[in-house]
């Protein structure tokens, strides 16, 4: 199957994962800072931008598998990786069931899935519901904050890159169906979790939440950041990246 991906820098490898939605455009405002300390590996996941989009539902298993074929294509044994919302999902998949291929993990506002973690919050389960408008999905994924700069940046992005109805369903099952909250007391990889505390796409008690279930784990929260917080303070984000990393 064809993933896009591209690479940026030298470096320890640094394999970035995205979210639900978002092709690997949504890395822009870090790729480069971060390409002066690390050899970044940047890539579309599959239903989205210019990877093929196969039949879904998708799984967090399959789109880790995704993740490992880039890790190969681009001929890198261990990489530190990071994980954004479903990213992060995804993320986790790979350092448990490929934890030779992780040396260092980092998870952005994501979740631990299944009863255990803190559902949705409300404003997103209403805009799922009235099947709302990417500028609306977006202002929320950047709220509290009133970032219009940020939103018409974002949104050229993601007009150009939208998916069907069909490809965002078979990539949201992969998050759906996800549950590692059994399994993370044997995660490896010292990881990092950062998290908004104003997230409304994902609960931020998740954070502290994954936390407790991973051995060796420290949180960063965000004050007052949003879904996006990598978006409003790329500045901090990279300095704590490089920071845990090396």
């Amino acid at each position: 199957m064809k993933i896009a991906w591209e690479r940026h820098g030298s470096g320890e490898p640094l394999l970035l994962i995205q979210g639900l939605g978002y092709a690997r455009w949504g890395w822009e405002p870090v790729v480069e800072p971060l390409a002066r300390s690390f050899d970044v590996l940047l890539f579309d996941n599959r239903g989205i931008g210019e990877s093929d989009v196969p039949q879904g539902p998708y799984t967090a298993a399959e789109m880790a598998g995704d993740a490992v074929q880039v890790l190969d294509e681009a001929g890198v044994a261990r990489a530190h990786v990071v994980g954004t919302s479903l990213g992060g999902v995804i993320a986790q998949e790979l350092a448990l069931e490929y934890p030779e291929r992780v040396r260092k993990l980092v998870l952005a506002c994501t979740t631990p899935g299944g009863t255990r973690a803190y559902p949705m919050p409300q404003p997103t389960v209403d805009l799922m519901l009235a099947r709302a408008s990417l500028r609306e999905f977006t202002e929320n994924a950047l709220a509290p904050a009133d970032r219009p700069d940020l939103v018409e940046r974002i949104l050229v992005h993601r007009e150009r890159t939208a998916q069907g109805f069909e490809a965002w369903s078979a990539q949201a099952a992969a998050g759906a169906g996800f549950d590692a909250s059994g399994r993370l007391g044997g995660l490896a990889a010292p990881t990092l979790i950062q998290h908004g505390d104003g997230d409304l796409v994902v609960d931020p008690r998740n954070g502290e939440l994954l936390v407790e279930l991973i051995p060796d784990a420290r949180l960063s929260v965000y004050e007052g950041g949003g879904h996006l917080f990598f978006w409003q303070e790329p500045d901090r984000f990279v300095r704590e990246l490089e920071e845990f990393l090396t």
